[in-house]
């Protein structure tokens, strides 16, 4: 039987920081999703506009990044540390398209899945994650840890054992099924990227300020995908505006923007591929959670692919990978984090 020592406890987490990091991660991404399921309508519908709810976060996690390194600096270190680093914020552009799309299929997609099935399907990212991070770290992941990410896989395809005719299976379906993979695709290439250039081509660049250019290329591409779809119009209306100044809409956006903060610091201090057994670990919360919340059932195929999920989690807990950002004492503080 396989147990999580305390050794493999220190390995997985270097600090009580990395652990904390590594839950509120989890628990930021599955409060997103229940929150957005709950803002559906009978008919599926949202009452807002999500275009303008995605827009809004980046705006605020940019408000926020600025104002930090800002508070710590000042006006003219702002304005000289963009300059210095210009080049860095060019290359933002890349995770920062792709999480641009990703956001936006986040609406598209848990409007056509409910969140437990969704989030097993996500799970496909998986494997990808690996292969890019082997080639962008060239670093070679183990057997063991290979056998890990693919039981993770594993547990996505018994999830799809869900469907009672699979002869009925949809274009609309298969459409969606689509929308799922470019997702994933999106969530690996942007998540190793954006740790790449954290830990190495940004590395000597202040963590809130790559931020900053995460959040303006962000705006930017948000803005540029709005343009050509003919959106932007439509996501800055006072009456999209106006559909937005709900409770639940308002919790959605802080969220999503908490999630990108957090999401920076999980990449800068562990690695993708340790996020991507966050990302797993959140089937069961978000199971249990939408079971009891929405009455969104849930099944034995379900069980057998969360179970399998978490001995994957279990066997990768005995070897990790070994890439997390070592203290280097004051110049953690530099970078506006102390891990």
């Amino acid at each position: 039987m396989i147990w999580i020592s305390v050794r493999d406890l220190q390995n997985l987490f270097p600090s009580k920081l990395h652990a904390v990091i590594f839950v509120a991660y989890m628990g930021l991404f599955i409060n997103q999703g229940i929150l957005v399921t709950a803002t559906k309508d009978k008919e599926n519908h949202y009452a807002y506009n999500p275009t303008t709810t995605v827009l809004l976060s980046e705006f605020l996690k940019f408000l926020v990044s600025s104002f930090i390194y800002i508070k710590d600096n000042s006006v003219l270190g702002y304005i000289g540390g963009i300059r210095k680093h210009s080049g860095v914020l060019l290359l933002y552009f890349v995770p920062a398209f792709l999480y641009c799309l990703y956001n936006n299929l986040t609406f598209v997609n848990l409007k056509a899945f409910d969140p437990t099935t969704y989030y097993l399907l996500l799970q496909f990212r998986v494997v990808v994650t690996g292969v890019i991070f082997q080639v962008l770290f060239k670093k070679k992941l183990s057997q063991i840890q290979w056998f890990s990410l693919l039981l993770l896989t594993l547990g996505c395809i018994i999830k799809q054992l869900n469907f009672n005719k699979l002869s009925l299976l949809s274009v609309s379906f298969n459409l969606n099924l689509l929308l799922i993979l470019v997702q994933v695709f999106c969530s690996c290439f942007a998540g190793v990227y954006n740790e790449y250039l954290l830990k190495g081509k940004g590395g000597d660049v202040p963590f809130m300020l790559q931020n900053v250019f995460m959040y303006t290329d962000s705006i930017v591409s948000n803005g540029f995908v709005l343009g050509i779809t003919g959106h932007l119009k439509d996501a800055l209306t006072s009456k999209s505006i106006a559909s937005i100044l709900q409770v639940k809409v308002i919790l959605i956006i802080m969220n999503n923007a908490a999630i990108g903060m957090v999401t920076a610091l999980f990449l800068r201090s562990l690695n993708s591929i340790l996020k991507t057994f966050a990302s797993a670990l959140e089937l069961m919360f978000t199971a249990i959670l939408a079971w009891f919340i929405f009455g969104i059932s849930v099944n034995l195929f379900t069980v057998i692919a969360i179970a399998i999920v978490s001995f994957a989690t279990l066997l990768y807990a005995q070897n990790p990978v070994d890439n997390t950002q070592k203290p280097e004492g004051s110049s953690e503080k530099k970078h506006g984090i102390n891990v």
